[in-house]
């Protein structure tokens, strides 16, 4: 596209020269979020207040230019990716926590705010904020929202949306509103429920009000390793139908663990086939009672070696190997696709043996890491691009695995969302008539097609 220097021109006026940019070469960054695919911007803006992202969405509606909204980029379905070209608002200068209530439990921050500072900042008051992306050190929360992102932690305390009490959005329309309400769960028709995991395509979120959680009187955390997947899966059933929740329950297969111990030197035994990594919390008596609880059904399963944590240097330890083991396979090849399928917990084994099967069919390593506790599948398809057809490869392999998924009562995503990656497949979960009624709910938003344009719905019924 040639650049519309006037366009240019406005762009500037509204958020400053400095924060406007043009210039292909310092666009790459911003082509590609955590995913594969790539998309080249016409033009990037960083405004740095919600009247700054309502004149740039005015000026992009005169033009008929597609709007993209971006925070940190570490989304995993496309999500961010500008398929279509467009404008990109990026809202990592609105980064401010504006106020915690520690009598109400709230916190009120910009949408660019980084999700562990949210945390971090609420720890003075001895707050917690709960979702937990594995990426939470780098994304933001506004792009939490708009994946409805979940995390570890989700199993006990739910995913984004069950902490959100009310959102603050720039419209379609260049409107500004607020949906939800500041203090309570809102009556009537929930908007901002609505909003949440709409993947930027009913607007942009400027800023948060969120739930926060008293920190818990006790943490205790294991470190379970076992001699096969099998076993480890039905431990995690066993767990849970004991009526224990933990705080969360993780799994590594032998691959993911072995990359993460050679990263981290968490602990991990050398011999061990699946790792579990279980968490729970609460007051101190209760919490002792489910750790010796938990002992004993673990030890139904013929575990290798069961450790529990000594201290908070230690737990963070067995924390920094789950989190950075997509980090670690990068020891194994240039490349990844990260899949997100979700099935019931009790289909963890049977779906785990088929994507090992069609791993061996296309003769690429999956490492698998999953949300165990609430049956979230993160299969990382590894391979190099480099080589001719692997990402062909990968990408196949990745949609098998989502209709193992379906197949098997599941859903196409536990937290990454749809994007572009997995629009495709929608008609597995949906018929016709539920995308035309979704596609008929984003026009109510966006009747101009817009926003975040190219995402979500396959590409037949666009």
């Amino acid at each position: 596209m040639v650049i519309n220097q006037s366009f240019t021109q406005k762009l500037i006026d509204i958020v400053g020269q400095e924060f406007v940019i043009v210039d292909k070469q310092d666009m790459i960054v911003y082509e590609s979020d955590g995913t594969h695919d790539r998309g080249m911007p016409d033009y990037v803006a960083l405004p740095s207040s919600v009247d700054e992202v309502s004149k740039l969405v005015m000026l992009a509606n005169k033009s008929n230019t597609p709007i993209i909204a971006r925070g940190s980029g570490t989304g995993l379905s496309g999500g961010s990716v500008p398929i279509k070209g467009g404008l990109i608002i990026s809202l990592n200068r609105m980064n401010k926590i504006l106020d915690i209530d520690p009598e109400k439990g709230i916190a009120k921050v910009e949408a660019g705010v980084i999700n562990l500072e949210i945390s971090r900042k609420a720890s003075e008051f001895g707050f917690f904020y709960a979702p937990d992306p594995s990426s939470q050190q780098a994304c933001t929360i506004g792009g939490n929202v708009a994946e409805n992102s979940g995390g570890p932690h989700c199993l006990a305390y739910g995913v984004t949306t069950n902490h959100i009490l009310a959102i603050e959005v720039v419209l379609p329309s260049g409107d500004i509103v607020w949906f939800g309400d500041f203090n309570k769960e809102n009556n009537g028709i929930d908007f901002r429920g609505l909003f949440i995991g709409s993947e930027g395509t009913f607007g942009i979120c400027t800023k948060v009000v969120v739930k926060l959680i008293k920190k818990p009187e006790m943490v205790k955390t294991f470190l379970i390793a076992f001699n096969s997947i099998l076993d480890a899966a039905n431990a995690t059933t066993g767990v849970i139908s004991s009526g224990i929740i933990p705080a969360s329950i993780e799994m590594m297969d032998k691959t993911a663990s072995q990359a993460a111990e050679e990263s981290t030197n968490a602990g991990i035994p050398k011999n061990s086939d699946t790792v579990l990594l279980i968490e729970i919390e609460g007051f101190e008596d209760e919490v002792t009672e489910q750790e010796l609880l938990i002992k004993d059904i673990i030890n139904e399963f013929d575990p290798i070696e069961i450790k529990l944590a000594a201290n908070e240097k230690q737990r963070e330890l067995f924390w920094k190997a789950r989190k950075g083991v997509l980090g670690a396979l990068g020891r194994l090849a240039p490349n990844y696709y990260l899949v997100d399928g979700t099935v019931p917990r009790t289909k963890l084994a049977p779906v785990l043996s088929e994507v090992n099967r069609l791993s061996n069919k296309y003769g690429l390593i999956v490492a698998n890491v999953l949300h165990a506790g609430d049956g979230n599948l993160h299969p990382c398809i590894i391979f190099d691009q480099q080589i001719p057809g692997n990402t062909e490869k990968a990408l196949s392999l990745g949609g098998e695995i989502l209709k193992i998924c379906v197949e098997n009562g599941g859903v196409l995503s536990g937290e990454h969302g749809i994007g572009y990656e997995k629009k495709e497949y929608m008609p597995l979960l949906f018929s016709d008539h539920d995308l035309e009624y979704m596609k008929n709910m984003k026009n109510i938003f966006d009747s101009k097609k817009l926003f975040n344009p190219g995402k979500i719905f396959p590409s037949s019924s666009e």
